[in-house]
């Protein structure tokens, strides 16, 4: 928990890439948006978590879970 500001800063930033990339992408409108809606709604749980102070193993696999996802998105769209 000490390394939270950090990782909400990286997280955000990753998250905030991967819905530039993701718009900038040609892909339907409605698959795109729903991939916006997943990065967007995987940013904003882990920083609640981290608002919330929930268990540090719960935000830990909710920081895991967005930036593996964010991640994804990005390489997919780069590719």
């Amino acid at each position: 928990m000490g390394y939270a500001t950090i990782a909400i800063i990286g997280q955000s930033c990753l998250g905030s890439a991967a819905a530039m990339v993701l718009l900038m992408g040609t892909l339907d409108t409605a698959i795109q948006m729903t991939l916006l809606f997943f990065v967007t709604i995987l940013c904003m749980a882990f920083n609640g978590a981290v608002l919330a102070q929930l268990r540090p193993l719960t935000t830990f696999n909710l920081l895991i879970m967005s930036v593996v996802f964010n991640t994804l998105v990005v390489l997919f769209h780069i590719i």
